[in-house]
């Protein structure tokens, strides 16, 4: 099957994400909030009222009682669509139990990701309550008011006053009423409550999505593919129940929202993270390679690092970001957990407050570095990070440096490396499927990729992603669309326009060595030697197709101006067809019948 670019299609996520990213507001909260310092002193300071005998039999019982001090924990992210709805309400309640035996607090997951997973947070909110430092239950279920305090005062037996011990009301009016009724907002439901796929409509689409924490999977009924992915999209939505909404849209019968969602095939799987900001799936769709991924898109986008675990951290990941901040710098930490949110959860981040974690010139300003393929002392990429630093620049900082320097490209990352937003120029080499000389091929590939990140970037030239692909599976596809047909031959791919360069400057084919590699990558940058990856006919007719979806591009855009344009056509076909028949029927009695003038 040979495998399309999508650039235009792809750019639309990131694009998307922008525009929300620059409207969105974080949720605040009057709680105050946790972190890894404080939490577990904090959480600790709990004792309940224990009542003793006295030793004489004859004298009172006597009470030996230490107030009882329980613990109530919202974990949230600030960029949560169901955090942001619940947190009227929750600053409520933290008004309500100022004082008493019962504390409120938060946990700003996207800022303390490790303390969120270490209380085994599974979505966001999620509401906690402990004592004595252990976890005595989580408040599942719609959260309301009576809900909530009624599950504080079975575990605390502390009951807010009765709300008859306050004034009494002003009567209400039928207009008041009325009015109350349609401000009232509804109960919010946990995500995926019941664990089962849902199915959305065209208009119930927009406000799934807007909610964000979503999977779709877009099908059509008669599609082969689709019924087979069905039964595991069932259990996908059971696993991910109260992680992940699971729904599904039938493209028959909502064509009209599945071509603005830009579905071109059968079945397509996006997941949308906030508003109409998505990203599609495009792994395998085997039901752990998708949990694997979703789960990963979810985890918290910012975690915090120790002083001693960044080399363990760097080795076991092929890219990671750190950023190293002072200590109450807020505000930069919530615009990089917003810019964060496309990149669902890979690469990693982790802050730090720790100047000597890193050996770096002195900056007055936090920066923010790509550790890449396993070397945790010498950065790949830095930026030195500020309030004016602009949420565009920071996102394509994060996506020019989210690959490694060399990986394998298979079907599940073949979109993130072909067609990245970035638009990198490949060096693709073709190995066996095992044995040594495949380890010796993906040796001399990581060194090779290390020699030319190390050379420095000249300013004008495109990312360089190195990779290496298995000859014996992809045989047939790297040789319509590159023409190798062997292990260890090396091609430069540009993806998005389908063109490839498998020369040096000098002619000769490119080698799997630094000293032939670089140069073609030098004659690439400029365009010299390109060679396409369709013959003439697969080139027009990808041509046409896009002159034919521009067409209807521009007629869904001008509609009226389609139609006067159609109405114009029809009536001049009319008129032409009209005079032309009304001239053969003069020539007909002129020259044929009509004996030059003669009625006889």
């Amino acid at each position: 099957m040979r495998l399309w670019p999508s650039t235009y299609l792809r750019r639309a996520p990131y694009i998307a994400w922008l525009a929300l990213a620059a409207l969105a507001v974080p949720v605040e909260s009057e709680a105050s909030n946790l972190t890894p310092d404080n939490f577990k002193d904090t959480v600790s300071e709990g004792y309940w009222c224990m009542s003793t005998l006295s030793a004489d039999p004859a004298g009172p019982a006597y009470t030996h009682c230490r107030a009882l001090v329980a613990r109530f924990i919202e974990h949230f992210s600030p960029w949560c669509g169901h955090c942001r709805a619940f947190a009227p309400l929750w600053n409520e309640l933290v008004a309500d139990y100022e004082g008493s035996s019962v504390h409120l607090a938060g946990v700003n997951c996207a800022v303390h990701g490790d303390l969120c997973t270490e209380n085994g947070v599974q979505g966001y909110p999620q509401l906690n309550l402990y004592h004595d430092g252990k976890l005595l239950e989580q408040f599942k279920g719609i959260r309301d008011r009576e809900r909530i305090t009624k599950f504080i005062t079975k575990h605390t037996s502390f009951t807010l006053p009765s709300i008859s011990s306050a004034p009494a009301a002003s009567p209400i009016t039928s207009t008041t009423a009325q009015e109350a009724v349609s401000t009232e907002p509804e109960p919010l439901a946990d995500i995926n409550p019941n664990g089962e796929v849902l199915k959305l409509t065209s208009a119930t689409f927009p406000t799934a999505a807007a909610e964000g924490t979503l999977f779709v999977k877009f099908f059509a009924p008669w599609c082969g593919h689709c019924k087979k992915l069905a039964p595991i999209w069932t259990q996908l939505a059971k696993q991910l129940q109260n992680k992940v909404t699971v729904a599904e849209v039938d493209c028959e019968e909502h064509k009209a929202l599945c071509k603005v969602q830009g579905i071109t095939g059968f079945p397509m799987l996006f997941f949308y993270t906030t508003g109409d900001s998505k990203t599609e799936y495009t792994g395998s769709r085997k039901l752990e390679a998708m949990k694997k991924w979703v789960e990963n898109a979810v985890k918290p986008s910012i975690q915090e690092l120790g002083s001693t675990d960044l080399e363990s951290v760097v080795r076991e990941n092929p890219v990671v970001y750190l950023f190293m901040h002072q200590p109450g710098d807020s505000n930069l930490l919530s615009g990089l957990s917003r810019a964060a949110r496309p990149l669902l959860g890979s690469p990693r981040i982790f802050t730090t407050t720790s100047t000597s974690i890193l050996s770096l010139p002195p900056s007055n300003s936090p920066v923010l570095v790509a550790l890449k393929d396993n070397v945790w002392h010498l950065p790949s990429s830095t930026l030195h990070f500020s309030a004016e630093t602009s949420q565009a620049e920071l996102s394509q900082w994060l996506f020019d440096n989210r690959l490694p320097s060399a990986l394998e490209l298979s079907d599940g990352t073949f979109q993130e490396v072909m067609n990245a937003p970035n638009r990198p120029l490949v060096v693709l080499t073709a190995v066996p499927a095992e044995g040594s000389k495949r380890d010796s091929l993906i040796k001399d590939i990581r060194s090779i990729a290390l020699a030319w990140r190390h050379r420095g970037k000249t300013g004008h030239e495109r990312p360089v992603v190195f990779v290496w692909m298995d000859a014996d599976r992809w045989s047939k596809w790297l040789k319509n669309m590159y023409g190798l047909d062997g292990s260890g031959q090396v091609v430069i791919a540009d993806h998005g326009k389908l063109l490839y360069y498998d020369t040096e400057p000098s002619g000769q084919k490119v080698e799997l060595r630094s000293e032939s590699i670089f140069p073609a990558l030098e004659s690439a940058f400029m365009g010299k030697g390109a060679k396409h990856s369709e013959n003439v006919a697969e080139r027009m007719a990808r041509y046409l197709n896009a002159k034919m979806i521009s067409l209807e591009a521009w007629i869904t855009t001008h509609k009226m101006t389609t139609a006067m344009i159609l109405i114009l056509g029809i009536i001049g076909a009319f008129l032409g067809v009209r005079r032309l028949l009304a001239d053969d029927d003069a020539a007909y009695y002129n020259h044929a019948n009509g004996k030059q003038g003669r009625l006889d």
